[in-house]
């Protein structure tokens, strides 16, 4: 399920890591109390989020097609289409997309509460 609404915004070797992500802000930068944020995401084959502290908003990420892992602190959590990890404000992540050949596509929600 490719979800994306206009261009995305590009980062290559994003918080240090490798690849790119593409990220398309569904919420076109409003905030609908309590989110702060719906972006969908798209990591490249063998991509790597590095690890980075959520220092502002909690937020979960939902998994909607592709295969992974997530490390949220020190707990290793594996993504796959309907997997939601929760990252709690002061907590760090890093996300990795295992597949040499397909995209890994997720959502970011934040919330403010």
């Amino acid at each position: 399920m490719h979800v994306s609404r206009g261009q995305p915004f590009i980062r290559e070797g994003l918080f240090g890591g490798r690849g790119k992500v593409q990220v398309w802000d569904l919420l076109a930068g409003k905030m609908l109390a309590p989110f702060t944020a719906v972006l969908a995401c798209e990591l490249d084959p063998d991509g790597h989020v590095g690890r980075h502290r959520q220092a502002q908003w909690p937020e979960i990420v939902v998994v909607l097609e592709g295969e992974g892992g997530a490390r949220v602190g020190d707990v290793e959590h594996q993504l796959a289409p309907g997997v939601v990890v929760h990252l709690p404000c002061g907590q760090t992540l890093e996300l990795r997309n295992t597949s040499q050949t397909e995209p890994l596509r997720y959502l970011i929600v934040k919330s403010a509460g």
